[in-house]
């Protein structure tokens, strides 16, 4: 579907492929493969998602973290942008992106709902971004006391789409379309003004 997505919108939608954290199981080697083998018959724009997630299942961590390191070097070695989901897993990332770091690696730490010091260790890697997304607009997130400290540039508009729906379309699907909502809370915290969001 994302393919076809992509060549129907072609020079609108970039499509990326990678192993999410949470489809990692015992057959996580094979679909490693899969991925490498997409990435010769279809062009891609990034690696992604990939990371590690021990909100729900801790079960396969070691894979996650083996898929998570094969998949940064393959981002690597094509030169391509990974997009890293990090939920309740920013020291096991961490320890790993540590490692792998180079001039080479970049992308964004997807759906970012870290304190500040960690906002601060992904900016020091120098190449890479942190996706805002609904959560910035959510009451009790506390995002917005670490967006607050963010500098503009750094900051990559997300939807998350079809989760993470901002307030005032909480609780429906999300839509490309609600990003203004996102905009318009990080130009309210960070007094821009929207245009420049």
């Amino acid at each position: 579907r994302v393919i076809k997505t992509a060549k129907t919108f072609e020079g609108i939608c970039f499509p990326l492929i990678g192993l999410h954290p949470t489809s990692v199981s015992d057959t996580y080697e094979a679909e490693l493969v899969h991925v490498e083998q997409m990435l010769h018959t279809t062009k891609y724009y990034g690696i992604g998602e990939i990371g590690i997630d021990l909100y729900w299942d801790k079960t396969y961590i070691e894979q996650q973290k083996i898929a998570f390191r094969h998949q940064l070097k393959l981002a690597k070695r094509l030169d391509l942008p990974v997009v890293i989901h990090s939920r309740n897993s920013f020291d096991e990332i961490f320890e790993i992106v540590d490692q792998e770091i180079d001039s080479t690696l970049r992308g964004v730490f997807h759906a970012f709902t870290g304190i500040l010091e960690q906002y601060q260790r992904i900016i020091n890697y120098g190449r890479f971004k942190v996706g805002i997304g609904g959560i910035v607009t959510y009451k009790n997130s506390g995002l917005d006391k670490v967006v607050a400290n963010m500098d503009i540039s750094q900051i990559l508009l997300e939807t998350d789409s079809p989760y993470l729906t901002p307030v005032p379309k909480r609780g429906q699907r999300n839509e490309s379309q609600y990003l203004i909502f996102i905009a318009q809370k990080v130009s309210e915290i960070l007094s821009i003004p929207i245009e420049d969001v």
